[in-house]
């Protein structure tokens, strides 16, 4: 991918990969290659199935894609480190994509459960120290799935692995597939010279009558890689003049994912309509930015798709 995007003119822009030094503290690396990952990025994502668990099966052709993204800092209180991913087409249209968190020694959080279902895990205490939970948010900023694991800087080289945890469908499948229902997954980040990667382990699996079938694993690659001369300025635009109103809705999120019981999303995996909506608002936010114009629109459209009370599906 590096080979393509320098013949179109956009040559990788590298940077020494700090490492850990003699005597510091591991926090403080953590955090450095963490905050490693801001930056402006020609990214590919690759995902290739692998090993056949389940008799019948065919893999399916692999999937490839790509794009330009940035990714900015949202938040960053020591402890807790947020990125805010947003890609960027070469006609300057912008799309809010995912966001990721990282919080130092967290002992619970939310977890993917299963369909559309989202409940509090508290970690074994002896598990907690010196780990980084990373937790992945979607367009809408509602939860997708949630890992904890420790950064080894061996060798001068910063990897973060995740535990075992479960996810939801993928956007790249739910539109297509209806023979599994969810992904075991091991996340690996890697920091690099020209950027950063993110290995996945991924099982598939299908889950009928509360009991589970491996269908076949995948291996994903996605790779963003530094690069100079794309014109990244309308995705750090759109964020400057929106990211008050994605506070509001991190802070309406963690209030809802921050309770005990569960956290049921209220439409079907898939369905866009409610990332549409609060996208909209946001829009709506970028043109008239009053917040309080359009914070009683995102409280009925949250009410309306989110609830941890009622199981009931639209």
């Amino acid at each position: 991918m590096a080979k393509s995007g320098e013949s179109a003119g956009f040559p990788s822009l590298e940077r020494p990969v700090a490492g850990c030094k003699v005597n510091e503290r591991a926090f403080d690396c953590d955090r450095r290659a963490i905050l490693s990952m801001l930056g402006k990025y020609q990214v590919s994502f690759n995902f290739h199935e692998t090993t056949v668990l389940k008799s019948g099966y065919a893999r399916k052709d692999p999937k490839h894609s790509g794009g330009f993204e940035i990714v900015v800092l949202a938040e960053d209180t020591n402890s807790k480190i947020s990125m805010q991913h947003i890609l960027v087409g070469a006609s300057g249209m912008v799309i809010k994509h995912w966001r990721q968190d990282w919080v130092y020694e967290l002992p619970s959080h939310w977890v993917y459960v299963d369909v559309q279902r989202f409940d509090t895990h508290h970690r074994k205490s002896a598990s907690v120290p010196g780990t980084w939970t990373q937790l992945v948010y979607g367009v809408n900023d509602g939860p997708r799935y949630a890992g904890s694991g420790r950064w080894n800087h061996r060798y001068g080289v910063s990897t973060w692995t995740s535990e075992r945890t479960w996810r939801p469908l993928p956007r790249r499948e739910y539109s297509k597939r209806k023979d599994y229902h969810l992904l075991n997954v091991e996340n690996r980040h890697t920091i690099t010279p020209q950027g950063w990667t993110h290995e996945q382990d991924n099982t598939k699996v299908i889950r009928k009558d509360g009991e589970d079938t491996i269908l076949v694993r995948e291996f994903g690659f996605n790779d963003y890689r530094r690069i100079t001369g794309f014109n990244f300025s309308p995705g750090f635009d759109y964020w400057e003049a929106t990211s008050p109103f994605w506070t509001l809705v991190r802070k309406r999120w963690d209030k809802e994912l921050n309770k005990e019981n569960e956290t049921r999303l209220l439409f079907l995996t898939g369905d866009e309509k409610f990332s549409d909506e609060v996208l909209s608002l946001a829009d709506a936010y970028q043109v008239n930015p009053i917040m309080n114009k359009h914070l009683p629109e995102f409280e009925e459209t949250f009410d309306e798709f989110v609830s941890s009370d009622t199981p009931t599906m639209h």
